[in-house]
């Protein structure tokens, strides 16, 4: 089955929860041409408001452009999983990696077609580096 697993950097921002305040943010990146592959923007009690996330912001002109619309880089540790969907794929990971004594600080998971893709936060770098071959042997082990 495959899979990818990798390192990712969040660009998080809090906003006000009103409309229009997600397609704010997303205007200049988009403009600068920016092809984001993850978007989240979710109220959130703590923030008094709302989050948004994306993925990638990459290079010196769309950096400038997330940084004007105040997205910074987060200090989130957290993988992108990408491969091939099977049933009981979520519990598989979810599985692992607690068995592996790992807090998952959070999910967000999707299954377009055949594949799968989740983006997955946890507390500490050390973590997620531990989490990932344990995610990659629930990936492979998980039913077919």
């Amino acid at each position: 089955m495959a899979i990818t697993i990798k390192k990712m950097v969040l660009w998080r921002t809090e906003v006000d929860n009103k409309p229009g305040a997600l397609a704010r943010r997303l205007e200049p990146a988009a403009k600068a041409g920016a092809d984001l592959k993850v978007v989240m923007g979710y109220r959130h009690q703590a923030a008094k408001g709302a989050v948004i996330e994306v993925f990638p912001i990459t290079g010196k002109k769309a950096a400038a452009a997330a940084g004007a619309v105040g997205l910074s880089p987060a200090a989130i540790p957290t993988l992108l999983v990408e491969g091939d969907n099977k049933p009981g794929l979520g519990y598989a990971i979810a599985q692992a990696v607690a068995g592996g004594g790992i807090n998952i600080a959070f999910l967000m998971a999707q299954v377009i077609g055949l594949k799968f893709a989740a983006v997955i936060g946890f507390e500490t770098e050390d973590d997620a580096t531990k989490a990932m071959p344990m995610i990659k042997g629930a990936v492979r082990g998980a039913r077919t």
